[in-house]
């Protein structure tokens, strides 16, 4: 089955994950993704634990389907070698602070003269422009400045971040698109451009129903912890035993939930009939159902309301969510070969008909296939060297 981006060439330059992972999808559909690194490598993500056999894991999460090489590009010779990659590749992806490319000489505008049909996707924290543009930027520090961190956690606690680097996640997302969506108008032009992507302004734009709250009506939302600012019920409840978190999100599917609690009456209370009523009467509502919740286990209840079509789930530990049948199912869950043996990976989500993905190459030790690259793309025999490790042509 032929991939949508087979004919695709990208040079990753990117390190720790927002870039590196947009990269990685671009590999899953296909993309011939060669990660680019200085010897003795620079990503630092190489270095977070915990790891396995050496590798770090949380670099394993973000490189799957790359080959990897390392290039000198202070050394005259590895930046030659680039410039002739850019001349036989399609895009490039760096998330140096803005204006480090430049310093090197190789920045959208040189890289364009050799390769005018060259797709340059620049990751950033704040962007190239505006008064932060020159600053580094890491997932934590957008998670706050993008109000994100303001309204989650407790009511009564700090401001919280998200368990998982959401904004370099999301930001991820739009690397993938961005270039997908570049390509395709330059199919249409004949023209490679710059791409521009900031995580503060992707993650301000994902702030979505809170944003629109504040921008039209002035409302800013609270830190609700497990409820929501607009909906109810719609929050994590106790059980017997476990937690479980019910979305009954609009006025049918509360009668629903009423009715499969055994309370058909709360559904015409004139308390609860709408949104707004329940809204008003949140804490009464919200004290009735956990009196009746506690009564069963969170398996009986989540048995009880599935049938009844009201969205509920366990809130699961990570192990629970990895084993739960409905991932192994669907396969969410890879074991590939590694040079430090097997390691198990999360799959790609994307499921198409006409789309086969898989896992092609592991992800890569670095400069693993250095000699394998140079050689296929420019015809190189490379040596090792205490200068340029393995990227000297002779």
């Amino acid at each position: 089955m032929i991939q949508p981006l087979h004919d695709i060439r990208v040079l990753d330059l990117s390190r720790v994950y927002a870039a590196p992972a947009g990269a990685m999808t671009l590999g899953d559909l296909g993309a011939d993704v060669i990660r680019v690194e200085p010897p003795g490598g620079s990503d630092s993500m190489r270095e977070w634990g915990p790891f396995i056999n050496g590798e770090s894991t949380y670099y394993l999460c973000a490189n799957r389907n790359k080959r990897s090489i390392t290039l000198n590009l202070k050394s005259v010779e590895g930046k030659e070698q680039f410039l002739k990659l850019v001349e036989k590749s399609d895009v490039v992806i760096e998330n140096f602070k803005t204006g480090t490319m430049k310093k090197l000489g190789l920045d959208y505008e040189i890289l364009k003269n050799r390769n005018p049909k060259i797709i340059y996707c620049a990751v950033t924290g704040f962007g190239q422009t505006g008064p932060l543009g020159t600053l580094p930027g890491f997932d934590p520090v957008v998670q706050a400045m993008s109000g994100l961190m303001d309204v989650t956690g407790q009511p009564d606690g700090e401001p919280t971040k998200v368990g998982i680097p959401i904004a370099d996640i999301i930001t991820s997302g739009y690397v993938a698109l961005s270039i997908v969506s570049a390509i395709r108008q330059r199919d249409m032009t004949g023209e490679g451009q710059f791409i521009d992507l900031s995580l503060l302004d992707v993650q301000v734009a994902s702030m979505a129903n809170v944003a629109s709250a504040y921008l039209n009506t002035g409302m800013v939302s609270e830190r609700k912890g497990n409820q929501h600012n607009n909906v109810t019920p719609y929050q994590v409840f106790q059980t017997e035993d476990y937690p479980i978190m019910i979305c009954a999100g609009n006025d049918g599917l509360f009668r629903k939930l009423a009715d499969a609690m055994g309370h058909p009456e709360w559904g015409v209370d004139t308390r609860f009939v709408s949104n707004n009523d329940r809204k008003q009467h949140e804490g009464e509502l919200v004290g009735l159902i956990e009196g009746v919740l506690i009564t069963k286990s969170s398996e009986e209840w989540v048995t009880i309301l599935s049938d009844a079509k009201v969205p509920v789930g366990r809130v699961n530990t990570i192990q629970q969510a990895l084993e739960q049948e409905q991932i192994l199912d669907r396969e969410g869950v890879e074991t590939v070969e590694h040079p430090a043996g097997p390691i198990k990976l999360l799959a790609s989500p994307l499921k198409h008909s006409g789309l086969n993905v898989k896992t092609r190459y592991a992800p890569p030790t670095i400069g693993q296939h250095t000699e394998e690259v140079l050689d296929e793309l420019l015809g190189n025999k490379v040596i090792e060297d205490s200068f340029t490790a393995k990227n000297k042509v002779i």
